[in-house]
């Protein structure tokens, strides 16, 4: 039966940012449809993830790590593993925004934000890669790029350099690891209700104009998320490799 194929039951997802808004989403949707969980949050406010998960029955193990080092990566899989027992879906959620005029933009947010979305994902990716070698049965890796994969946004300069590259180093990864049975995909949303757009949200003239370009008239939800990452995770999209896909209510088609 088709729908047996996005069943993910004894699954171990590892997800970063998981604490709230669409890592929380995604969180629960993959333990809805049978997967335990590893959540990775900078503030460890495991709380309101670990009881939706615990909800349906799975497991939730909270790994409190500051990914804007490379320092935990190593543990985070260690962990993960000991406690869960193996990994099948790495989602690469963890990131935030540092908005300013490029004229002006400093260094070191340029940094901060190129080494969580793109360089701490990439090395994820590597070391979650040679997990799955040594099972030995594949996997699923899932990149949350964004709608700034396809266009500049504004004041955001390294922002959009990220999640460009996190792009690009799917459809690469893909390339080296599709023949070994390892899916690297992409899910990209446009504007979300979540803590990072709270500014633009609070913005009633910003708020407006982007509601205005939005097809579907309204900002995305967590849940909106839920029906691709658990087929990007699930058996159901097996040759399915190296896609960016976008979820942004239209956004992309004005």
């Amino acid at each position: 039966m088709i729908l047996d194929q996005f069943k993910i039951d004894g699954k171990v997802a590892l997800v970063t940012g998981a604490t709230s808004g669409l890592g929380q989403g995604m969180c629960q949707a993959l333990a809805e449809a049978g997967a335990d969980i590893a959540g990775v949050g900078s503030s460890g406010k495991f709380a309101e993830t670990q009881k939706a998960v615990e909800a349906t029955g799975r497991k939730f193990l909270g790994i409190k790590a500051d990914l804007t080092s490379m320092a935990p990566l190593d543990e985070i899989v260690q962990k993960t593993r000991q406690t869960l027992g193996r990994i099948d879906i790495l989602i690469n959620n963890a990131g935030f925004v540092r908005r300013s005029p490029s004229i002006e933009y400093s260094e070191q947010d340029w940094d901060d934000v190129l080494q969580i979305h793109l360089k701490g994902s990439f090395f994820l990716c590597q070391k979650v890669a040679r997990v799955f070698r040594e099972q030995g049965d594949g996997g699923k890796i899932i990149n949350v790029a964004s709608m700034l994969s396809y266009s500049g946004g504004l004041h955001v300069p390294s922002y959009a350099a990220a999640k460009s590259g996190l792009a690009g180093l799917t459809k690469a990864l893909c390339n080296e690891w599709a023949c070994e049975g390892i899916n690297v995909n992409a899910i990209a949303p446009g504007y979300f209700e979540t803590l990072p757009t709270q500014g633009i949200r609070d913005d009633p003239e910003r708020f407006r104009s982007v509601c205005e370009r939005i097809p579907a008239k309204r900002w995305g939800q967590p849940a909106d998320l839920a029906g691709l990452v658990v087929y990007l995770a699930s058996a159901a999209s097996d040759y399915c490799h190296g896609g960016i896909y976008p979820v942004d209510g239209g956004w992309l088609a004005r």
